[in-house]
């Protein structure tokens, strides 16, 4: 990568071309260990389900499709390859037995573990090479970074939610 001064003018615009270039290099990285992970072949779009029905507890269709941004039919067939390699299991809701919520299977879990242990070893190597300070700043904002961009991404809880009343 190359060396932009952060202390600019402009620090903002500096650390989003520095961002977009890293993410065209994860993007290679992510692809391979997604391709080594396991036998079952699952695509970008598959992983993506499996990482937001991981992070979001009780997570049905139309919740998943809302992340997505993507249409109902889209989500569903998603959802069907992934039960189909044994990834994803539906379960009906407590209250509303016509709603279908969705969950890992221990062999989801298992695909998603061995995906990150993957592309956290690519990422290890790559670190290494890294001077110790940059690697600790390196860290702290990125830790910041993750928050920012994971909220929206993430349901709001159900202790959260305000009731409305007429």
């Amino acid at each position: 990568m190359s060396q932009r001064s952060i202390g600019s003018a402009r620090p903002a615009v500096s650390a989003v071309a520095e961002m977009s270039e890293l993410i065209e290099l994860l993007e290679v990285v992510w692809e391979r260990g997604r391709d080594t992970a396991g036998s079952a072949p699952v695509s970008s779009a598959q992983a993506r389900v499996l990482f937001l029905v991981e992070a979001n507890d009780r997570l049905n269709l139309r919740d998943l499709g809302r992340l997505l941004d993507a249409a109902p039919p889209s989500v569903t067939r998603l959802c069907d390859r992934l039960q189909a390699v044994g990834f994803l299991e539906r379960h009906p809701g407590a209250e509303d037995r016509r709603e279908v919520l969705l969950g890992l299977t221990p062999a989801g879990r298992t695909y998603l573990q061995r995906l990150r242990a993957r592309r956290e070893a690519a990422l290890a190597e790559a670190m290494a090479a890294m001077p110790e300070a940059s690697r600790a700043a390196l860290a702290t904002g990125l830790a910041d970074f993750c928050a920012a961009v994971a909220k929206p991404l993430r349901l709001p809880s159900p202790d959260s939610v305000t009731s409305r009343t007429a």
